[in-house]
Formats: C-alpha cells, structure tokens, sequence
C-alpha cells in the first residue's frame, strides 16, 4: 500500500482529529507527556509559548501530513503563495504569478534577496528542487501535483510550472504543503533527519525538541519580511489531554492553545481576559474501513456501520454541539458544499439488519476500531460503540499512540481506523488523495474507477458549479461503497490571552506567530 498519510488534529474536543509520527535522530527523546500545568505562569514578551493538542511527527512539509506538523511549520517555511484572511489567494515568496490562455502554463516571479535560515540563497533553483521533491513518490504530495510536466527556471527569479493539462486546484495548493519551501543545501546534508532538522525561509528557525513534551523555534534575525517576528523565542509545548492543556492556558504557563474542551468552550468565551475564535472550517472526521482485509472487505457490511451511527448525536454528547453532522468531505465552508450529500442518513434499523442480513452476517459481527490515545476521541468510540451494539455489531476499541496509528493507516494495519482531515479551501484537496486509486491517503486501498475518472475530471473543469456537480456524483458512489463512514465537520477553535497583540484568523486554523506581540 502507497503511502496514506491522514492529518487531524488530535486529542481536540471540538476537532477529533489526527497527526504523524517522525524520527528521533538529532532530538531529545522523551516519551512523557504533560499531565498538569507546567511551571512558570508569568507572561514574558520575547517567549510564546503555544499549546499543542498532539506531538508533531515530521516537520518537513514534503513528509508530513499531520495538522500539528503545520501548526509548527507555518512559523518555520515561507510559501509560495499564501491564504489571506478573506480566503483569497495572496503573494508570499512568490510576489506575482501570471496564467496561460489555455490553462496550462503558470509563470511566478520570485522575491529576490530572501535567504534560507542556513544562509543559503533562496531562488528559482531552489523552488524546482523542492517542487521536484514533492513530485517523488514517497511524498504524500505527489498526487497534488501529478498535472505538472516540467518545470523551468529561466533565470534566478523566474519559475515556469507546465502542466500536463489545466489543472484547477495548483494556486490553492501552492498556498499549503507544497508551497513550502525547505533549503537544498539542508535535506541534501541532513538527508533522511531533515524531518528533526528542519530549514525553511520563515520568521522563526528551528533549535530544538523534547520528544512528547516541547519544541522551540527562535527568531529568524534575517528574516525578509520587514517588522516580523516580535518574539525571540516560541516554544510549543505538547499535550495529549486537551484538559490539561486549557488549565495551562489558565495558568498562564501557555498564551494561546489550538484547543478548548467542548465543556469549557462556553465559560472561556465569556471570559474577559481572553479571546476565543470559534469558526466552521474546511476539514472533516470518520471513520477508515479496509476493504482489502477483515469484514470490511463485505461492503455490506461497511454500510451497515455507516448507517447504524447518529451523527446529531455524536456531535450533542461528544462535541456539545461545537460541529455540523456531516456525510461528505465539503463543509459548508467549501465551494463544493451540497446539503442534500452532506446530510446523514438518521440510523433505519430495518435498513440495517438487511445489510447485516445481505453481508452474511444477520446476528451481527465483530471488529476492532483503532483510534489515537485521547480522552475525547476515546468518548466518542464509546459512544459509537453502544450505537453499534444495538444491531449486534460488536466493536473493541484500541487506543495507539498517534504515530503507530498513522504508520497502520498506511500499511494497511487495521480493520477500521478513526482518522480525519484538517481540510482545505480547495475542494479536491478533500478528496482526490483519499479515494483516487493508490492515491498517497488512501487509507482504505479503496478503488472505483468510475470514481477515479470523475475526480480527474473534477480536476480539469475550471467552473466551481461543474466541480461541484461532478463531485456529486462521487458522493452517490462513495455513499454506496462506504469505504469511510464521514461523521462530522468540526471547528476551528483557538484561545488566546487578551495581553497577546497582533493575531489573525485564517480559516486553515493555523497561528501564524510572525506577527503576535505581548502587551
């Protein structure tokens, strides 16, 4: 099985999601994690320090695929283009870029005397090598950009990307993963430790790492964005249990955390002293069925599942209603939002014992669901669980720590898996990877070809309401072949200390600290 790499944002009351696992070569290894509020509750302006829900695995964009590794990596690489708070597409490193009439030639003009945290210039050279890298088989990026032919480098400050055919999706996804730009000069001597040694061009270099408890960033004092960053020093520090990540926001031990438990969401937005951002987002969570080994391969009996969950009711008691039920990859947030295919179905018990009954299994069957070890994720299994076990499905439960469960997502290592995704502006980065065959977050090893040849068709409509129809069609088939059971669309929640100046909203969900100040 190809790689299947799935992002979440663990261990988060308001977005069970999940994360990646990385090496431990040139990092302090330490497997504890944060079980009460650290030490230090006074607030410095030349340290931030961010709580994270999840340890990030791989901090090289070309590798990762975990919601926490770009929590980190904003701070780290600069993009090629970026995701404005309006939603639109802005410059970045990139600072202007031109399209052909037919679609498939896009030409970007660099900014020039931009250099790498190493020292190294950045360049046209070294945006082909990083594009290049991302097209390798091994990067989870590959399929994002299986429309490029070529790439040229007239000179210095020019890049000429020639596609295969148009392709829709590129800008949006220039602004994510791909668009980060890593030093050459830096994978090429670290080699397979770049995800523990990371170099990018951004406001904020990497120092340092205690596996499973921190990892520190210090300004980038030749950073080219003039006025960035105001902090010395970030430091992220992990936690695996939201709970004890909000009581070190209340401590003060932390400024700002992407997570708030569901039950504290309320009190902490009434509260004066800090500020709370609660947004619809672009991502959505559910539920991995391997159709290659176990009873899943019975698409009967995936259906069965699907349909024996109530999803109002994993959104009221799970997520106190901080999320939208949903039975689709699109959120309301997306271009391609249909309400009629994101509405679940309410569980039809007669329905349900026909497809028991049609599986072969009429008394019902057994499986075992992984999912990440979180207090909050654990809940919601629970609750999955006893709705299961009304039609006499029995499913048991294994917490894995996040990195074993994405290594078993990619390897096939499951019956089913609880995993989501962080999502993205651009509808196909929600799908295509996840259901084309062998795409790199396959993690079912789900393959239809009707389906394939949709999502490439999807790819080259450049009207958003022929996407949209088309993706409909991928929706009838997905919904009968279930090779994923979509729960939910979860929010993007963060919390911050009103003495923290400077912060804004981007609808990835991501703290971009280059511009955060203390009062």
């Amino acid at each position: 099985m190809k790689s299947k790499h799935l992002t979440a944002v663990l261990a988060t009351v308001v977005a069970l999601t999940t994360v990646t696992a990385c090496g431990t070569s040139g990092t302090t290894t330490n497997n504890s994690t944060s079980t009460a509020p650290s030490g230090g509750s006074g607030t410095s302006t030349t340290t931030l320090n961010i709580g994270l829900s999840a340890d990030p695995p791989k901090l090289d964009p070309s590798l990762s695929s975990a919601l926490v590794d770009r929590e980190v990596m904003i701070n780290i690489y600069d993009t090629l283009l970026q995701l404005g708070s309006d939603n639109q597409i802005k410059p970045d490193l990139a600072k202007s870029y031109t399209v052909s009439p037919d679609g498939k030639t896009y030409t970007f003009t660099l900014q020039q005397g931009v250099t790498f945290q190493d020292g190294t210039p950045f360049n046209a050279a070294a945006v082909k090598f990083n594009l290049e890298r991302d097209m390798e088989k091994i990067s989870p990026r590959h399929a994002a950009l299986a429309a490029v032919a070529s790439i040229d480098t007239p000179d210095d400050s020019t890049v000429v990307i020639n596609l295969k055919k148009p392709f829709s999706p590129l800008l949006s996804i220039l602004t994510g993963r791909t668009g980060m730009m890593v030093s050459p000069t830096a994978v090429q001597k670290e080699g397979k430790d770049f995800v523990n040694n990371p170099v990018g061009t951004g406001p904020f270099q990497f120092k340092e790492r205690v596996k499973g408890d921190h990892i520190t960033l210090v300004k980038n004092a030749h950073y080219w964005q003039s006025g960035e960053p105001k902090f010395d020093t970030l430091t992220y520090k992990i936690f695996t249990d939201p709970n004890v990540e909000y009581m070190n926001l209340q401590s003060g031990a932390v400024q700002i955390v992407d997570a708030v438990p569901a039950q504290q969401l309320q009190s902490l937005t009434q509260n004066s002293a800090y500020s709370v951002v609660n947004k619809p987002g672009f991502g959505y969570q559910g539920i991995w069925f391997n159709v290659k080994s176990g009873p899943f391969t019975n698409q009967y009996l995936r259906e069965a599942v699907d349909q024996a969950i109530n999803r109002q009711t994993v959104v009221d008691v799970v997520l106190k209603g901080e999320g939208t039920p949903g039975y689709s990859p699109f959120s309301a947030s997306s271009p391609a939002y249909n309400a009629s295919e994101d509405t679940p179905p309410t569980p039809d018990a007669t329905k349900i014992k026909q497809l028991l009954t049609q599986g072969g299994q009429p008394n019902g069957f057994s499986f075992t669901m992984q999912i990440a070890a979180s207090p909050v994720t654990a809940q919601m299994a629970q609750v999955i669980q006893s709705m299961l076990a009304q039609y006499g499905i029995k499913m048991e439960i294994q917490q894995l720590e996040f990195g074993t469960l994405l290594a078993n997502s990619e390897n096939g290592g499951f019956q089913a898996m609880q995993l989501g995704w962080s999502g993205r502006l651009d509808p196909d980065q929600n799908i295509y990877s996840f259901f084309y065959t062998g795409g790199p977050l396959n993690s079912a090893n789900f393959s239809n070809p009707q389906v394939d040849q949709l999502l490439d068709k999807a790819r080259t409509e450049t009207a958003m309401d022929q996407r949209a129809q088309t993706y409909s069609q991928v929706m009838d088939i997905l919904h009968q072949q279930a090779p994923y059971a979509f729960l939910y669309h979860q929010h993007n929640v963060i919390a911050y200390t009103n003495k923290l100046q400077g912060f804004e909203y981007v609808s990835d969900g991501l703290i971009r600290a280059g511009n955060l100040s203390m009062k």
